[in-house]
């Protein structure tokens, strides 16, 4: 039987630690994971059907596509701790688009100009033996009215393609925004003190 010395931490604890793999395509949530030290040993987007489903509701929206893009990669990784996510920018039950095209872009930046929307960000996590967990959170941000030329400008830029409501708070987008309430990182991509505590709570350890 091996003996733990005094002080030490138990045999379970000093194990290698078992390889993270980040199940997303943004390059955001990758850098907001080495900011707090979270370093993925591999990136494997889940590529799933993201529409939503008739009348479904923008948190049930979230959580549930965090969980399908987890469901998507689990097969693929056996042996590994997963980390899925989901942001949605919601307006009431409205669930925006991530804009492809300007002009779905501009119909986004005009519903959130002047007023309060809700930035949704779902996260589910497994560890290597199959267990979950998952959050959900809201960060609630205000956009200031925005003039013609302001929605020119921005939508000339470019900055809104592929993103949640069709804008980024910590690019261009960040002088529209005079106020939030709730968690940044959660804005950006990813809320990273839940992700640290989902992680650390099913046995991840860096």
């Amino acid at each position: 039987m091996a003996v733990v010395p005094a002080g030490h931490p138990p045999l379970a604890e000093m194990q290698p630690a078992a390889p993270l793999v980040l199940a997303s395509a943004s390059p955001r949530r990758l850098q907001l994971l080495h900011q707090v030290g979270i370093l993925p040993s591999d990136v494997d987007p889940a590529d799933i059907d993201e529409t939503p489903r008739r009348r479904e509701l923008p948190h049930h929206y979230a959580r549930r596509v965090a969980l399908d893009k987890l469901d998507a990669v689990a097969a693929r990784h056996p042996g590994c701790f997963l980390l899925a996510a989901d942001t949605v920018v919601a307006v009431g039950r409205r669930i925006l688009p991530k804009p492809e095209d300007e002009a779905e872009a501009r119909a986004c930046l005009a519903l959130l100009s002047g007023r309060r929307h809700r930035v949704l960000g779902g996260v589910a996590v497994q560890a290597p033996d199959g267990r979950r967990a998952d959050t959900l959170v809201t960060t609630a941000v205000v956009f200031k009215r925005l003039s013609e030329e302001e929605l020119r400008r921005y939508l000339a830029g470019g900055e809104w393609r592929g993103k949640a409501g069709g804008y980024a708070i910590q690019g261009a987008a960040a002088a529209f925004i005079p106020k939030i309430i709730g968690s940044y990182p959660n804005v950006v991509g990813l809320p990273l003190v839940e992700t640290c505590n989902l992680l650390t709570g099913l046995g991840y350890r860096t």
